[in-house]
Order: C-alpha cells, then structure tokens, then sequence
C-alpha cells in the first residue's frame, strides 16, 4: 500500500477498527441469511506527508452504486448551511446570469438549486445514478460521472466555472491527484474553487473514531493537502472553520497565476495540526485507546439498560452509526430499530448489526426508553425533532466524543 498522498510505503497503523461492512449498503429483507460484505477498516498514516487513510481501497462502484442512499435534502440544518454559503459566495464572487457554478458530488441538487434561484448558471456533477436523476427532476442539469482530468478537459471546451465547489467529496476520492490536477484544468483563471471537509485535527480530538469508513479513502489535513495542491499550481487563499460534521475546514483555491494571494492562515492551521501530529506514537495510540473506551462503555451502558427491562432504539441511519455499532459489536439484540427521515432507507437493515430501519411514526407507536443517537453532528436538530418526545421521559444518549445521557 503506498500513499495516494506523496507516494510513499505505508507502515504505520493510525486505528485499526477491524472487519466492518459497507457502512451505507443497506440490507433488504431477502439478504438477511447472506454474509454481509465487509473490509478492513484500517487507517494508515503516511510518514512522510502526514495524510491518514485507508489501508484497503474498495472500487467506487461497490461503495457508490445506482440505489446510492444519501440524500443530502433530508437535513434540514444542511440545507441552511448550504443556503447561507450560496448567498456568501455569490456576493463574494460577485456572480451573475453569465457565470457558471460546477458542483462536483452534487448529490440531489440540494447546494445548486439556490445558485439557480438567482439564474446562475450550474452544473452538478454526480457518479450516483439514483440521487442525480433526482436533481435532473428539479431542473438542475447534472453529470453522471465521476470527475477527474479526462472529465475536466472535456467539460473545458464547453466553458469554466467561475466557481467550483467540491463539498464533503475530497474524502471520497481515491485518486486525489487525478481530480485535483482535474480542478486546475477546469477551473476559469480568476475562479475560485471551494473544497469543505472534515478536520483530521477534529478526529483526533474529541473521539470521532466513527467517521472512519470505507468511503472515506481519506482523512485530510491542511499540512497533507497543501503539497498536492501546489504541485497543480493551487493557492490556498482563504480557510474558514465549520462546526459541520464534528467540525470541519472550507478551503478557498485559486490559480497561482491568477490575482488571488495565498492566506497568511495557512502557517496558523499548519501550526495547530503539528501538535495533534498523527506520525506521533502519543497522538495515535491516544485515539486507539479513546475508541475502546467508548466501546467498553457503550456496551456496558446499554447491557445495564437492557437488563432494567429498558426498549432501546437508536435515530439515524447514518454511515458513521454503521461503523460505531459494528465496532462495539451491538446488534438487533440490543437496539430495536433505528428511525430515519429519508424514505429510501426505511424498510432497510443496517448492515452488519441488521437493526431494521423504520420512519418516524414508530416513535410515537412503539416509543423506546432510550434512544441513541447516531449522528452526533446533528444533535441539535435531532433534539428539536424530538421535543416533544423527550418531553415525555424518552432519554436521549450519544457515544461521541464520550458516552453520555443528554
């Protein structure tokens, strides 16, 4: 395994969570009595450039089939944050009916459709048949593709974006050169393109052992990153923190040989990341160590809840929820169901633990005593959702960064 990063042989282990399944590969009722597709997930560091990632990389196919089941529109918080950087960097940009906006991984159109609600011209980019044909549906013209220099230089000769955005995809790429040498083919000479994603430095420090899964090739840092984005001729020339996902980095990009500087932040970051080193034998056997904790404690509150004659079910069927409870090794024994907004998820099974995935109503039918939820970045949404719910006695707990009622 060498690094997808600087080339380098990978050596050092940064967290082994062992075998686990495809975190968002929902099971159907008829594969219940199969085995279920698992890999390792292992993550390594590279010693030489920093950047963590995984050991194994499994064919973006199988982790981005046509029945792909992310729907980005079902958060509503997402869809505030995506509203909000829409009107900020149209301002910034100062972009009209001329410019073009490209979105690569656009999902279900949920980022292009307010770019397009001020008659700027957009184009989504999106490899998952399923989610993109419904962008297509609301009018937002997308490529079924995945994106690289092959796809860069065909869309060039049409016209360059004045913006490009790439949101929570960088992870995703196993090739991070090919699509960045992509970005600076594509990009217009004083366009700007925007990466968002989430901060290694944030893993590490508070626990977020469970945002490591198989479609996640990659864990970035600006210190991993600021090499290959050099060697293509990119700027960084801004950086902003999000409180997205755990807490996450929007990077601004420019040509180096456009009018844009690069930041003066980019040293700050730099700096702060050295000292949460993943190279370091402190800093990664402090996440080894964190993970078991969490799933010695998990376990451990939940068999209690269980033997008081509590009904535990959990919110979410989230990729990160996936990884958690396979890691703990929890299952339909112990969790009753998990709810989830997005239709095309209920009626499923998690795969690995084959907790059966239901909607909403099956609170108020079947309410549990306690519920967990999975996707801790969304906590506070999650809890003005159940309101009323908690309201009536239903305790609400989390795993991430520690175990804990809330």
């Amino acid at each position: 395994m060498k690094c997808r990063g600087c080339g380098a042989e990978l050596s050092l282990t940064f967290l082994d969570l062992g075998v686990s399944p495809i975190a968002n590969n929902l099971i159907d009722t008829k594969q219940l009595d199969e085995r279920d597709l698992s890999f390792p997930l292992h993550a390594m560091t590279c010693e030489k450039c920093a950047l963590v990632q995984l050991s194994k990389v499994i064919p973006k196919e199988i982790l981005f089939p046509a029945d792909y089941t992310y729907f980005s529109s079902y958060s509503s918080s997402w869809l505030e944050h995506s509203r909000i950087f829409a009107e900020k960097v149209t301002n910034l940009l100062e972009l009209n009916e001329n410019d073009l906006v490209v979105e690569i991984a656009s999902n279900d159109g949920y980022l292009l459709q307010y770019f397009q609600n001020n008659r700027i011209q957009v184009l989504g980019i999106e490899p998952a048949s399923g989610v993109a044909n419904t962008a297509i549906l609301k009018g937002i013209p997308t490529v079924i593709d995945y994106f690289g220099v092959s796809l860069a230089e065909n869309l060039a000769k049409i016209k360059r974006p004045k913006l490009m955005i790439g949101n929570n995809v960088l992870a995703h790429v196993p090739n991070l050169h090919d699509f960045i040498r992509g970005c600076s083919i594509l990009i217009d000479k004083e366009g700007v393109i925007t990466f968002e994603f989430p901060h290694l430095l944030n893993l590490i420090r508070s626990n977020q052992f469970d945002t490591i899964y198989h479609e996640h090739y990659s864990y970035l840092s600006i210190t991993a990153l600021l090499p290959i984005f050099r060697k293509y001729g990119l700027n960084i020339i801004d950086i902003e923190r999000l409180y997205t996902h755990g807490g996450s980095l929007r990077i601004y990009l420019a040509n180096s040989t456009s009018s844009w500087t690069e930041s003066e932040l980019v040293p700050t970051i730099i700096n702060e990341e050295s000292k949460f080193d993943p190279r370091n034998p402190e800093v990664y056997q402090s996440i080894s160590s964190g993970a078991r904790k969490i799933k010695q404690d998990l376990q451990v509150k939940l068999v209690e809840f269980k033997e008081s004659g509590k009904n535990i079910s959990a919110y979410g069927a989230a990729a990160k929820g996936v990884t958690l409870l396979n890691y703990c090794g929890i299952g339909n024994d112990i969790i009753d169901y998990v709810v989830d907004l997005n239709p095309n998820k209920q009626g499923k099974y998690l795969p690995g633990s084959h907790i059966p995935i239901v909607d909403m109503n099956m609170l108020n039918s079947k309410p549990p005593d306690v519920l967990l939820i999975l996707p801790w970045n969304l906590s506070i949404e999650i809890k003005s959702q159940l309101s009323n719910l908690i309201k009536s006695g239903v305790q609400t707990m989390r795993a991430i960064p520690n175990v804990e009622i809330f």
